[in-house]
């Protein structure tokens, strides 16, 4: 999943750029409709959020073309499924596919804090492009602990004024912001002290938060932040919005956090508003399954209310929670 990294002058990208790619998705839904979109959070202006919306993290939403052999498909294998194996059957990316970009680096370990004494690990922004994708060793410039107001230099430099194992986290324009601390643990098992936040890994690993949880059909979230599905569990976190109010319904998107709150990114093909077909992803509502007018009077008329885990069961609290699009 990717993230915006807030609606500030500091162009950042958080883990949907929080994590830089979740590989080869379907149009399957489910946990897996936060699969739809690119794996990282970024922060930014107004100017980087337009209806061509570049992709920064260097992801397709097109499948790589081959040598062809005269059946139609581009795979060479005569087949006609695209997918090189004979088999007639299409497999292989179908939203996106994992780039052979290079990503970031990483120095040190954000759950472990294996830096030198008077250093931290925090994620930062190597290659200038707005997204959170490397982590590095960073003095310790102050001692700000969970929910303490902070400040942070250069917005994603990872250079701060909290404590080891604590970031400055939703900057506003003055880069001003909240410490936010680290899970600790591990990626595959990771573990939040603060009570009511759940541990969310992004940006390949060069964030690891411990968010509040939130309702998506309340958008119960404090101050500038939006409530979106958590990439790492069957829940939903608050994030930083992204959206400055200027990605309503049908917005093209390719992070999870920059759709207005209440809206979440999802593959096009699911949500077919013409506006979004060249793009890897669209900003369609969540909606009620209790309520049939939920869906009612948007831009793609077909669309109804999918729960947000079909085909499997919601978990409790999240029983009514779905998301507006056309069902394949």
């Amino acid at each position: 999943m990717a993230f915006r990294t807030g609606w500030s002058s500091y162009p950042l990208v958080i883990g949907v750029s929080l994590v830089i790619a979740s590989g080869c998705s379907t149009t399957n839904w489910g946990k897996d409709k936060n699969k739809n979109m690119t794996d990282g959070m970024q922060m930014g202006d107004d100017d980087d959020i337009d209806d061509e919306m570049t992709n920064t993290l260097g992801m397709t939403s097109t499948q790589p073309t081959t040598e062809g052999d005269g059946d139609g498909d581009g795979d060479g294998d005569g087949d006609g499924d695209g997918d090189g194996d004979g088999d007639g059957e299409t497999t292989g990316c179908e939203f996106i596919c994992e780039s052979d970009m290079p990503s970031g680096e990483t120095l040190c370990d954000v759950f472990t804090q294996d830096c030198p004494d008077g250093q931290k690990c925090a994620g930062y922004d190597m290659d200038g492009d707005g997204a959170w994708d490397s982590t590095k060793c960073v003095d310790v410039m102050g001692n700000g602990a969970h929910g303490d107001t902070c400040t942070a230099e250069g917005g994603a430099s990872g250079i701060d004024d909290c404590d080891k194992g604590v970031m400055c986290w939703n900057l506003n324009e003055e880069g001003v912001g909240t410490c936010v601390e680290l899970c600790t643990g591990t990626p595959e098992d990771p573990t939040c002290a603060p009570p009511g936040t759940t541990c969310v890994i992004v940006n390949d690993g060069s964030l690891n938060l411990c968010l509040p949880g939130c309702d998506p059909l309340l958008q119960d979230c404090q101050g500038a932040e939006v409530c979106i599905g958590d990439p790492n569990s069957d829940g939903f976190v608050c994030v930083l919005d992204a959206s400055g109010g200027m990605a309503p319904e049908g917005t093209p998107c390719e992070f999870a956090n920059v759709c207005n709150p209440g809206l979440m990114c999802v593959n096009p093909d699911f949500y077919p508003n013409p506006d979004c077909q060249q793009s890897i992803g669209c900003c369609a509502p969540f909606c009620d399954l209790s309520d049939d007018a939920s869906c009612a009077g948007l831009s793609v008329e077909t669309a109804e209310c999918v729960s947000y885990y079909d085909p499997e069961p919601a978990p409790p609290g999240f029983e009514n929670v779905g998301v507006c699009g056309v069902p394949g």
